[in-house]
Parts: C-alpha cells; structure tokens; sequence
C-alpha cells in the first residue's frame, strides 16, 4: 500500500513580517591596504521603503521607465554604465537621448517614495585613526543597520520581521557579509540588543527595482564628500530622502560620516 507523503507546511517566522523594505548597495570598495586615490570612500546606502509603495509606485515607474527607453524592462540600470555608456546604455551616446533619460531618471528618483540612510567610511581617515581598523563594510553594516532599525522602530515595527535585501557578490564575500550581518542582528551592536532583520541576497540579474533605486544613489554621495564645493544635482536630490532628526538634523541621523 502506498501511501501520500505528508504535505510539507511552509515554515511559520518567529515573528510577523513588517510592512517595510531594505535595499542595500554599495559605492567604492572596501579595501584599506590599497586606497584609490580617486575614489578613497566607501558608502553603504540602505533605502527603506513601504511594501504598497514598492509595488504601487517603485516597481511600476521603473517598468515604465524602461519601456520608454528600450521597448521592455529587463535592462537592469547601473550607475556606472549609465555615467560611462555600454551594452544597453549604448543608446546614450545620442546627447538627445542622455538628455531625456536623465531628465526622466531625477524625475524618477524624485518621485521615490523611500528614505534613505546612508554610512561613508573616508578609508584614509579611518586608517590614520584606528591603529587595526575593522573591515569598512562591516563597520558601515553596524553603523546603518542602527539607524535603519530606529527609523523602523519609530514606525511601529520594532516587533516585525524586515528583509534587508543585499546584492550577491560571490561564495567568499557573501559568507563574510552574512557573518557579520549576523553578527549585527545577534545583537553585536551600539543597541545592545538583537534587531528584527532578515538577510536576503540576490544577484544583480535579479533586477530588483530597490537595489537598481540604491545603486543609483550611492556614488553622489561619495563625490558630495570629496568634493563638496562642486555642483551635485543628484546629492541635492538625495539628500531631501535622508532620514532626519525631528528637529531636520541630517548628519548623525540620515548620513553619518566616518570617523
């Protein structure tokens, strides 16, 4: 006699699942033995949005972005790609074309229902200070997982499960980060205490619409710091998201810069 395995239940969470999103990218690298004298930041930028306003406005206006642009939506945007034209981005040689597409994109972004937490580590300062200094991704992990949990907590969500959602980067760096993320969210923190996050690592091919959204604003604010007297449109953007103190305070609360 057969008999029908047993149906398999999905795996209730140990706590319920918020109503809000994390999305995570990164600007520069994160290596302090050999500083690129370009380009010497790291910033980690986590953008937190609602789950209706990802599905209703975030996902849709990107679709509709790049339907306009290249007939279908599976072209996934890169920074660098947009900044120096390749591949898909080729179309953006044509100067009238860059010139609507960058029009429509600080439109899109502008429109962005999200706020942004964002960690710069300026690796010559952070070598000259600590005498063994941590891994700059790790610390600026730490240092934004704090803020983006108290942004969350004054939401009414410190009891709900938040998926914090990381580009996937290979065997080695992805088990580095998911160590430390644990380490963080174990509460290994400034909080002392355990933070209602969830690791989700996805490639870039994914198209994810949040991490393309993080990636696009990582860089400015990196150039913001090296170069705080020349003209940043897409910072003076950014910065109107940065989470920010009830009295409009940025610094410390929505871009903390380190050390």
């Amino acid at each position: 006699m057969i008999t029908a395995a047993p149906t398999q239940l999905p795996v209730e969470p140990a706590m319920p699942f918020g109503d809000y999103l994390v999305f995570v990218d990164e600007s520069g690298d994160h290596e302090l033995g050999k500083i690129d004298p370009q380009y010497p930041v790291f910033v980690l930028l986590f953008v937190i949005v609602s789950k209706r306003d990802y599905v209703e406005t975030v996902c849709r206006d990107l679709q509709r972005f790049k339907l306009a642009f290249w007939g279908h939506d599976e072209v996934v945007l890169y920074e660098h790609e947009i900044r120096k034209p390749k591949r898909d981005f080729l179309i953006l040689i044509q100067q009238t074309v860059r010139k609507r597409f960058l029009a429509e994109l600080t439109k899109l972004m502008a429109a962005l229902p999200a706020t942004l937490v964002a960690v710069l580590i300026d690796k010559p300062a952070f070598v000259g200070r600590y005498h063994h200094p941590v891994s700059p991704y790790d610390y600026a992990l730490e240092t934004g997982l704090e803020r983006v949990y108290r942004h969350l907590e004054s939401l009414g969500q410190s009891v709900r499960l938040t998926p914090v959602i990381v580009e996937a980067r290979g065997r080695k760096e992805d088990d580095e980060l998911e160590l430390a993320f644990r380490r963080v969210r174990d509460g290994n923190n400034a909080l002392n205490r355990p933070l209602p996050f969830q690791v989700v690592m996805v490639p870039k091919s994914a198209n994810s619409a949040g991490l393309q959204m993080a990636d696009l604003m990582a860089r400015p604010v990196g150039l913001r710091h090296l170069r705080p007297d020349q003209p940043n449109r897409a910072f003076d953007l950014i910065q109107t998201k940065l989470r920010r103190s009830p009295a409009g305070k940025i610094e410390g609360w929505g871009l903390k810069v380190i050390p």
